[in-house]
């Protein structure tokens, strides 16, 4: 039987090095906020349950969401032990009521756009207390 060369799909060679810049079919709703980031060399967007991580510096630092609350915002990616220095910084951010561990900034908040970018910039200068290392990959087991 002879194949279609439209069903023969050749796999891109898998490359090793972080960072690999993704490529996000759309723009998100609140690529704004990342705008001014998007030319570091470390920046990476890849999908995330639904939403958009953002890399810098090999750390995910912050999680776009524009879904139904709690998952319209900015999620901030930190430690516990960093929450009460953020919050005070930014008394809008609060913890995600799912993801505890991170903080959250909701788009209905009525400092969103002042304080989102804000806080891009704040990662752009390698804040120790925004970003959480990346987990290892995990395969499933068949």
């Amino acid at each position: 039987m002879h194949r279609s060369r439209l069903s023969v799909r050749k796999r891109p060679a898998k490359n090793n090095y972080w960072p690999v810049k993704s490529q996000v079919p759309h723009q998100h709703v609140l690529q704004w906020v990342v705008k001014p980031v998007e030319t570091e060399p470390s920046f990476l967007q890849k999908h995330m349950f639904g939403c958009q991580g953002i890399y810098l510096f090999g750390r995910l630092v912050f999680v776009l969401a524009a879904r139904a609350e709690p998952w319209n915002g900015l999620l901030v990616c930190t430690s516990h032990e960093f929450h009460s220095s953020l919050i005070v910084e930014y008394p809008c951010l609060r913890p995600h009521p799912v993801l505890g561990k991170w903080l959250y900034l909701p788009q209905t908040d009525d400092t969103f756009e002042e304080n989102a970018p804000k806080l891009v910039l704040q990662a752009l200068e390698n804040d120790p207390r925004i970003g959480v290392e990346p987990g290892e990959s995990r395969r499933k087991r068949a």
